[in-house]
């Protein structure tokens, strides 16, 4: 379908590809992944010829209709939300139009040839607008807004109105909806939430019928739905016939071989040059040196790709806090608003009580806007809650990440000095070694936070709660902005955590392997499930359906 043929691109003084190649075939599944700025996002401008190549090749099949998705999704602005969404498939509206047109003009006396000419191209559009799917656009629109959590109330507001995350959700609404030959994604899951990730997984598996091309960070999004990986590094592309985790393993095994390669190809050159140094000198070898002097010129060097750069840290020993880290007594929050009529009370939730217990690591759970956020800012100290109380035990020292906390970094301020405002006392050398550990290094500790990227701001926000010494850890998302890699990191350093971690996060895999007890949030009441996260999927399950399942507020 697409083809890329020993492409060479460089952008500046940087070579990204150097006789790459790549395809892309019809209903295929691929995901692509690479370090950052080894060229991903250049693949995708290539394909769409946002960008041409230096050298090589770019062939696509006739009328193959691309859509993509990006992380810059523009201005929007002037249309509802519907109707923005229908908009990308101006095309098929016209279409349709141009249909309708045809059907009138049959009725009118015209020539037999006229009128065969007039049929061909009346057979040829309803083709085309049936294969884009033009008789039901409206209905998809609607589907999709809604599958990705915009729902009927919410289809004619104006796109103005919705904030950026949201934004994001209906420009990608508008490429899916294009229902188009070849799919390409740039992070999709970046800011949906759980339920709008099990949607998309759900549409991506069953219902779209082209073929896909995504980078995500979501390992479990990325391991359900790619069946094929395309590694960007090194100057290259290589294609792995199988999903993430085999990705994995199959890149290691490769490494192992092109290292034991390397190995052997260096025994093999040392012996060579010993020789060709012994008898340089010796007239009675120099036909020898000579051949050998050539063979070693032909020689292809193996080269070792360098090992990608990820975080590398962990929270150290944390200090003892008292076994009731946190108490609550009927906590509730409600939020009051201007309305037409008034202040009014919207209530987020209400007679919560219970404990959190020392060293327990629990995910908050619960669908779009049921509070969670909200229930995390309380626990941590930000809002106030309305009624109730909360008490938080003894020598508990509390640490919060969320998306607020990177947005409240200091733009003017580099890496360096925020991580030292932390720790004033730490000297420089233990500064720069903790920078360092979250990638920051060399002149990068001198970049001001307002030059840095989304994932760039995440790890300083976790550079400075690991420069201080905390016991318990209220993470609002903390790994929406972080790769793959760095997810792991993070996964490992909480799990090795020996403090208190309560936890609200989409990556399902996150979950699953790090948490031990799970509450949910469902109509402002607070539900425990005292184990890990698949046994809250398998008890959550059994008990959908009875009408006092969640009746209780209270949890122990």
């Amino acid at each position: 379908m697409i083809h890329l043929t020993q492409i060479s691109k460089q952008h500046g003084s940087r070579l990204l590809f150097q006789d790459a190649s790549l395809q892309i075939l019809p209903a295929s599944r691929n995901g692509l992944v690479g370090p950052n700025g080894a060229g991903k996002t250049t693949i995708f401008r290539l394909i769409t010829r946002e960008e041409e190549p230096d050298k090589g090749e770019i062939a696509c099949a006739k009328k193959t209709v691309i859509g993509y998705f990006s992380q810059d999704v523009g201005e929007m602005s002037g249309r509802t939300a519907l109707a923005e969404v229908m908009a990308a498939a101006a095309e098929i509206t016209l279409l349709g139009e141009q249909i309708q047109a045809m059907e009138a003009a049959m009725s009118l006396p015209m020539s037999d040839d006229e009128m065969a000419s007039l049929l061909e191209r009346y057979g040829n559009a309803v083709e085309e607008f049936e294969h884009r799917g033009g008789y039901d656009l409206e209905a998809r629109a609607q589907a999709v807004l809604t599958g990705l959590g915009i729902g009927p109330d919410a289809y004619l507001r104006p796109v103005e109105s919705f904030s950026g995350g949201w934004k994001m959700r209906i420009a990608l609404a508008r490429i899916l909806t294009l229902n188009p030959d070849v799919l390409l994604l740039d992070e999709p899951t970046n800011h949906l939430d759980m339920e709008s990730i099990l949607w998309l997984e759900e549409w991506l598996a069953t219902d779209f019928k082209g073929a896909l091309l995504m980078t995500c960070h979501d390992h479990e999004f990325m391991n359900r739905i790619a069946s094929r990986i395309i590694e960007v590094a090194d100057q290259t592309v290589t294609t792995y016939g199988g999903n993430y985790d085999f990705y994995r393993r199959e890149r290691e095994i490769r490494r192992e071989q092109l290292l034991a390669s390397y190995r052997r190809q260096q025994e093999m050159l040392a012996k060579e040059e010993e020789f060709i140094a012994r008898f340089a000198a010796r007239v009675s070898h120099a036909a020898q040196v000579q051949s050998r002097m050539k063979k070693l010129e032909k020689i292809e060097r193996i080269q070792i790709p360098a090992e990608q750069k990820v975080m590398r840290f962990d929270f150290g020993e944390a200090p003892r806090s008292g076994d009731m880290v946190a108490e609550m007594t009927d906590l509730a929050k409600v939020w009051v608003h201007q309305g037409s009529a008034g202040p009014q009370e919207k209530s987020v939730f209400g007679g919560v009580s219970g404990v959190i217990r020392r060293q327990e690591k629990i995910a908050v759970v619960g669908v779009n806007g049921a509070g969670k956020s909200t229930f995390l800012k309380a626990l941590a100290g930000q809002i106030e809650p309305s009624s109730g109380a909360l008490t938080i035990g003894a020598s508990v020292l509390t640490g919060y990440f969320s998306q607020h906390s990177m947005e409240l970094l200091n733009p003017e301020a580099t890496v360096f000095e925020t991580v030292q405002a932390v720790m004033p006392t730490g000297n420089i050398g233990v500064i720069r070694n903790l920078c360092a550990a979250f990638l920051f290094q060399g002149d990068e500790i001198d970049k001001r936070i307002a030059h840095l990227s989304g994932g760039e701001k995440s790890r300083v926000v976790l550079a400075t709660l690991l420069a201080q010494p905390l016991n318990f850890l209220i993470l609002d998302e903390p790994t929406n902005h972080l790769d793959i890699q760095s997810r792991e990191v993070l996964l490992e350093a909480l799990q090795k955590f020996t403090g208190t971690v309560v936890v609200v996060s989409h990556d399902r895999r996150f979950l699953r392997l790090l948490v031990n007890r799970v509450l949910l949030i469902d109509h402002g009441a607070l539900r425990s499930y005292e184990g890990d996260y698949n046994y809250y999927l398998r008890k959550s399950a059994a008990d959908q359906g009875q009408a006092d399942s969640f009746a209780t507020p209270a949890f122990s």
